[in-house]
This record gives structure tokens, sequence and C-alpha cells, in this order.
């Protein structure tokens, strides 16, 4: 069965900082490259980072660029975002996935986000 888990969700004010984390199933972490998205209210899903299944190469939206930076835990089947310098426009439900993943793939709950004083 295919799960995933996130948390490290929360209230913070801008230029503050978060750690996600992501718990997933085995048979959607190993050996996939795994990502992070997040969905603001009236917005679609938008892909924030990529990380490759060895953890070597990782990429990042324009936006969160040189502020969030993803990595992952083989070992515990974990995928993190950490987030610094957070902004407003940060807000947001975070989810990780597959970077294969579709709308109609199986997705956890997500962790809300939000950045505001």
């Amino acid at each position: 069965q295919v799960q995933l888990v996130e948390s490290g969700g929360g209230l913070v004010q801008p230029g503050g900082s978060l750690r996600l984390s992501c718990a997933a199933s085995g048979s959607i972490f190993t050996g996939n490259a795994m990502a992070w998205y997040r969905q603001s209210p009236g917005k679609q899903r938008e892909l924030v980072a990529t990380i490759t299944p060895g953890g070597s190469v990782t990429t990042y939206a324009d936006s969160v660029k040189d502020r969030f930076t993803i990595s992952r835990d083989n070992a515990k089947n974990t995928v993190y975002l950490q987030m610094i310098s957070l902004k407003p426009e940060d807000t947001a439900v975070y989810y990780c996935n597959s970077v294969l993943a579709s709308m109609t793939s199986n997705w956890g709950q997500g962790t809300q986000v939000t950045v505001s004083s």
C-alpha cells in the first residue's frame, strides 16, 4: 500500500525556518526520484523541489532556490525539506511524492505551512 505521511508544518513569521519531513512507503520511495510539491488556495499544485534516488542531484523552483533544501535518508524512507527565509507567498499545503506522481496518484494529507506576522 502506498503511504505518504508529511509532517513539520506550522505557523512561522516571515524570515523564519521550518523543516518538513515525509515518511514514504518503500514501494514509492525505493529507487525513485522524489519531490516536494505545494498547493495554495485557488492555485494548482506546483513542483517545489526534486531529488534523485541517490540524493546527489537536486532541483528547485526559481521561487525557492537558495532558500529551500531537499534531502533524503534512504535508510529511513524519508524525504526532508529545509526551508529558510520564509515568505508569506510560501504559505501552502506541502506534499511529497514521486516525481512521476500525477493528480490521480495516491497522495498524503500534506502539511500546512503558514507564513504570517
